[in-house]
């Protein structure tokens, strides 16, 4: 069964070589899939995760969430069941062994689809649990892995296909070790169902107040249960996840807009523009400015190279 699944891994690697030739994250023919290459050891990448399945078939990867840390590896899987901001870090790779994963991002209801077409019975849980895991890849979902994988090489196959090896993937993904856990998000009623909920009202209001009444209105709980449940769902308070949103956002703007740090602070929510400064340096770990300068010049670099 090892040498199976190395030959699975080997093979999957050598169709992401052959269709990202050089490093970067790369949206391919099939929808919500992508394909990232590294072959070096990368600098921390902020980001949103959107629900996602995340495969590595060559290299190692580090994503922190809050102060937690999860590493993954070929032997392992990682889950982001709900929109999350993490850090991203890959921590092993070479230009003889860059490093090669797929993403697949899915949705509450492509979950719910397949829940009910596979007649699987899950029942709505008060408790909840961790949005982000690890799990230990088995052969049966490389097999699926390796299906959807082999798409990239015939484009015309992708409509009819994807759909179905997509399904494949997140049903041994509700049938492994978190399949419970994942399954929540789609359950209506459930308590994780009404967090997502709740989360998804902070990112479509990120620039405004945060009012943690309303959110515990629209999760259906009280105020403090409604904190507990959410702190143990994204390993962070809401005014803690609000914050990362914002200053995601507010990189993202700098970065690509010519704009200033004080208008920027002020579109992302902002009330104080020295406020917006202090937090900003204590994320990244420069000021607006000076981060800014340092990220163009390496995406300069990295564009002539």
């Amino acid at each position: 069964m090892i040498r199976q699944i190395n030959n699975q891994q080997d093979e999957i690697a050598e169709l992401i070589e052959q269709h990202a030739v050089q490093d970067g994250v790369y949206e391919s023919a099939i929808p919500s899939l992508f394909i990232v290459r590294a072959s070096q050891v990368t600098q921390p990448a902020y980001r949103i995760y959107k629900p996602c399945f995340c495969f590595i078939a060559q290299g190692y990867k580090d994503i922190l969430l809050a102060q937690e840390r999860y590493e993954y590896g070929p032997a392992d899987y990682l889950i982001s069941s709900m929109n999350l901001p993490v850090i991203g870090h890959v921590i092993k790779a070479s230009p003889d062994e860059p490093y090669l994963s797929l993403k697949l991002e899915f949705t509450q209801n492509q979950i719910l689809e397949v829940l009910n077409e596979a007649n699987i019975q899950i029942v709505p849980q008060e408790s909840t649990k961790r949005a982000m895991f690890v799990g230990e890849i088995e052969l049966s979902m490389l097999d699926a892995i390796v299906s959807l994988a082999r798409l990239l090489d015939k484009p015309k196959d992708i409509p009819f296909l994807a759909p179905f090896y997509t399904k494949e993937i997140l049903y041994r993904l509700l049938q492994g070790q978190y399949g419970i856990t994942l399954a929540q998000i789609a359950m209506e009623g459930s308590s994780t169902y009404r967090i997502r909920e709740a989360i998804d009202q902070i990112i479509n209001n990120v620039d405004k107040p945060l009012r943690i009444d309303e959110l515990a209105e629209t999760a259906n709980m009280g105020t403090s249960t409604f904190h507990r449940h959410f702190k143990e769902v994204t390993a962070m308070s809401p005014l803690q996840f609000q914050k990362q949103l914002r200053l995601q956002e507010a990189r993202r703007l700098l970065m690509f807009e010519l704009t200033d740090a004080a208008d920027v602070a002020f579109r992302v929510g902002y009330e104080s523009a020295s406020q917006f400064s202090r937090e900003y340096s204590r994320m990244f770990g420069f000021p607006p400015r000076e981060d800014i300068k340092r990220l163009r010049a390496g995406y300069d670099q990295r564009v002539q190279s």
